[in-house]
């Protein structure tokens, strides 16, 4: 089974994720942008059962009902995204992977709240919201 890992920035936290991800996606979300400090999330999903946390302990942050965000809370990396709405599923930030080269996006969600002055360099289909509409 295919292993994949991952580490904050100063690598007090670390992680593994076995198997294939479910999903690779960008979110534009005002949420996201402001987690990330950056236009553009990205995440790499898998399932929750595949997902460990190796090393040290992620702090995390209910950023909105039933929506938690994990960060390193030495060197404040941004790592996971779980919400009840997407149940059984881990959202990793692609930035935290060891190796990001590895998952390509499939599309983007929440294109409706992007910014107005940034794109990406794909032809990705890009969804109003989360729904893929």
């Amino acid at each position: 089974m295919t292993e994949h890992t991952g580490r904050c920035l100063c690598g007090a936290v670390q992680f593994k994720a076995t198997g294939d991800p479910q999903l690779v996606v960008h979110c534009h979300c005002e949420s996201c942008r402001r987690h990330t400090a950056a236009p553009i999330a990205t995440f790499v999903l898998f399932e929750d059962k595949e997902f460990q946390v190796t090393a040290g302990a992620p702090k995390v942050f209910e950023s909105s009902a039933e929506t938690w965000r994990s960060f390193c809370g030495d060197c404040g990396s941004p790592l996971t995204y779980r919400a009840n709405w997407s149940p059984g599923l881990v959202h990793v930030y692609l930035g935290a992977m060891d190796n990001p080269g590895d998952f390509p996006p499939r599309f983007h969600v929440n294109f409706g709240e992007h910014v107005s002055w940034f794109d990406t360099a794909d032809k990705l289909k890009r969804h109003r919201s989360m729904k893929k509409g």
